[in-house]
């Protein structure tokens, strides 16, 4: 982690971050809450070779169905023991002990705004005040990124990252099936990043 600290020549850096899927793996925890709730035993290399965001297809759900079942199950889905990726929380934890700054952007609901703050902090995540947005669209995400003057954005939505080719910002998406047409930098693990940041330094 070392690295983190060299970054840029000690430069302090500003970093934005999705949370779903990004540094937390919500649709395999979804999936298993689907199994559950459906009295299902879908087998998770058949999540693995998912190569759509949506995981209800397995389960013979049609598209309506599956989104059905996910607003039923959302804050199930959202709040209760979904995993952090691992070296998520501590990446991040030294990111802000450097003197970096941290943000995170997502797409939930804004009523979710103050529940997901909590939910992280109790994880371990750093929480700073005013560090925290939600409630847009994916597609307008890249106006807060802008606003923020964010030196590095991690994401894993095509839809979102597509947005922001051109732009200044170092853009990493987090490797999943599902994104695999993108050809942008990619981070398979968050134990990589230590490693991405010194080479840039």
């Amino acid at each position: 982690m070392e690295a983190l600290l060299y970054l840029a020549g000690g430069k302090k850096m500003k970093f934005g971050f999705d949370i779903d899927d990004t540094l937390i793996n919500l649709r395999e925890h979804a999936f298993h809450l689907y199994n559950k709730k459906l009295q299902k035993n879908i087998a998770l290399d058949v999540f693995k070779e998912l190569t759509t965001v949506e995981i209800h297809r397995p389960f013979g759900l049609l598209d309506s169905e599956g989104k059905e079942l996910w607003n039923s199950l959302r804050e199930e889905i959202y709040f209760t023991d979904c995993p952090p990726f691992p070296m998520a929380i501590e990446t991040l934890q030294e990111l802000v002990a450097k003197g970096h700054e941290v943000y995170y952007i997502t797409a939930r609901n804004k009523e979710y705004g103050n529940q997901t703050k909590e939910w992280m902090e109790k994880q371990g995540f750093p929480m700073q005040e005013g560090h925290f947005f939600c409630g847009m669209e994916d597609h307008e995400k890249i106006d807060i990124i802008k606003k923020l003057g964010l030196d590095y954005y991690f994401d894993d939505k095509p839809q979102v990252l597509d947005t922001l080719a051109g732009t200044s910002v170092q853009v990493y998406v987090k490797d999943h099936p599902y994104n695999q047409e993108l050809k942008m930098n990619r981070l398979k693990s968050w134990s990589e990043l230590a490693d991405i940041l010194g080479n840039k330094a």
